[in-house]
């Protein structure tokens, strides 16, 4: 059978997965795990795609069947790929083409646009997900470091992979389609260089808020998200590690505003205040959740790079508790990265994910 060209604006036979705008024309993915999913009845399939960047290149993983059969660096310019060929038309295929690396907050162009699909036989429609799950966090949900030796230390995209993370794994489990809201270094309060301004409070109400204006605010990036056309049934949070990890780094003077930030020890211990203004920013971050999401319940999965933040959360969330009367947030330990479990850039690898999704697979089937 002859291929032929089809757009996303002349088919309603596909889902997309992960925050963006209502513009089809190209579909263009932002955030770790946003994807193209689609159900073909044919022998060969291509896509038509393009990955822009100035210093961060953009990666993609093809799903065919539930199973990763590729993963490849995007042409910056539009091209075609192959996703298969020579397959079995007889036979309908579910597919998925998913963005392996993080939103880049300090890379204009960086995104992958999906222009056309090519084929010789038809889209069929996508079956529905059981559950929703949105998974919110910084660079271990974004899957740094997920992919490549333990030697490796460069701070580059190649070592994102976003299907090698425990997102992944706990949506594949459940059934469930899923959201990513993360970025690399970012925490609740205070990133992990004493940066007030990289928190994912900050953006998390707007659609991909954080990307740099310049080429995505005029597409509509910057642009508040409507909760009303995705609710979660569970929401996963896996943030703190970089707020503790601002009390091991040197304060912070915003060059504009000249304001110094700066987590300071007591001793072996946090001071104080500082503690009490993360506590105070979880418990704000909670509030917003639930006041955008009020039928989720709400996990803090926490522990996948040591406990230290850990009492502070949970105080967190108790004070939250107490004060709003919501019973439906709590705290989730996750297994602890070892060095057998390590991955590159002193993250955690493949097997360390896997742990902390069994654990959170586990608390999910209890609780939906």
């Amino acid at each position: 059978m002859e291929l032929k060209t089809i757009s996303l604006t002349d088919t309603e036979n596909y889902r997309v997965q992960g925050r963006t705008t209502e513009e089809r024309d190209p579909l263009t993915l932002l955030w770790s795990g946003s994807s193209l999913d689609l159900c073909v009845q044919c022998s060969e399939l291509w896509v038509e795609m393009e990955g822009p960047f100035e210093t961060l290149e953009n990666w993609v993983a093809f799903e065919v069947n539930g199973a990763v059969l590729a993963r490849q660096m995007v042409n910056p310019e539009r091209s075609w790929v192959c996703v298969f060929r020579a397959r079995n038309a007889a036979k309908p295929t579910d597919v998925r083409i998913i963005k392996e690396v993080q939103a880049m907050n300090a890379d204009p162009k960086h995104c992958i646009k999906i222009h056309r699909l090519r084929l010789d036989g038809e889209l069929l429609p996508v079956a529905l997900k059981k559950h929703k799950i949105e998974f919110i966090g910084d660079s271990v949900t974004s899957a740094e470091g997920a992919i490549g030796d333990t030697k490796e230390e460069d701070w580059i995209a190649m070592f994102f992979s976003h299907v090698r993370s425990y997102p992944y794994m706990v949506s594949k489990e459940l059934d469930a389609e899923y959201r990513i809201v993360s970025q690399s270094g970012w925490g609740t309060y205070v990133s992990w260089d004493n940066r007030k301004e990289y928190v994912i409070p900050r953006y998390y109400e707007q659609i991909c808020g954080l990307v740099p204006a310049e080429n995505f605010a005029p597409a509509g990036f910057h642009e508040k998200n409507d909760f009303s056309k995705w609710q979660p049934d569970v929401i996963c949070v896996n943030l703190g590690t970089n707020d503790d990890g601002a009390f091991q780094n040197p304060a912070f003077t915003d060059p504009v505003t000249g304001e110094t930030t700066g987590m300071r020890m007591d001793g072996d211990v946090y001071n104080e205040e500082d503690r009490q203004n993360i506590r105070q920013a979880m418990q704000d971050f909670l509030v917003m959740l639930r006041k955008d999401n009020p039928k989720a319940r709400i996990l803090w999965c926490f522990g996948i790079l040591g406990d230290r933040m850990g009492a502070t959360i949970r105080e967190a969330i108790a004070e939250y508790t107490k004060a709003s009367g919501d019973t439906h947030v709590e705290y989730l330990a996750i297994p602890e990265t070892t060095p057998e479990t390590v991955g590159a850039r002193w993250h955690p690898g493949y097997a360390a994910h896997r742990a902390a999704a069994d654990v959170i697979v586990k608390r999910i089937r209890q609780v939906l």
